[in-house]
């Protein structure tokens, strides 16, 4: 066992150890002035069920964050396993839409048309500060689900998960 205090000397340490806990993989998707723009993330939670609440935390160093923060509707989609590559193309670029499936959102955000196990059409309720990230908050609109296991992301990688049964 190792302790430490997190801090800049040990900011390594702090990210192993918070990738010792496995997450689902999310592309968040928001409509902006400048045309669709989507981010990989796996900071979402669910907050309630009544209301139905969820949220998520973009990097405030990343380029994309003003559209994200600023968009009055997100939706977010929960990748299935062996979507990976799909991740990593949001994770390099916002505007990665060219040759994505895409279904319609008439005044609403782009929302991908597969590659996505559940997926949560939200309006933006509230942004927290969070220190270098943000805390967006929305309530859920509108939720699908599809069968199939998820993408996961744990100790720096990409993996799935079928749960026994």
């Amino acid at each position: 066992m190792e302790r430490f205090i997190p801090g800049p000397d040990t900011q390594r340490q702090y990210r192993d150890t918070l990738g010792a806990y496995a997450t689902g993989v999310t592309v968040v998707t928001v409509a902006s002035p400048e045309g669709p723009v989507g981010m990989t993330a796996n900071s979402f939670a669910s907050v309630s069920l009544e209301p139905p609440l969820v949220l998520w935390s973009p990097a405030r160093s990343s380029s994309r964050f003003a559209a994200m923060t600023g968009a009055e509707r997100f939706a977010i989609h929960v990748l299935g396993a062996g979507e990976m590559d799909l991740a990593l193309r949001f994770a390099r670029s916002g505007r990665a839409f060219d040759g994505v499936a895409m279904e319609p959102c008439p005044n609403g955000p782009p929302l991908l048309g597969e590659g996505w196990i559940a997926r949560l059409l939200c309006q933006r309720v509230a942004v927290h500060d969070g220190g270098d990230h943000a805390i967006v908050i929305g309530r859920v609109e509108e939720a699908a689900r599809r069968e199939g296991p998820p993408l996961i992301f744990a100790g720096g990688a990409y993996g799935d998960f079928s749960p026994a049964g």
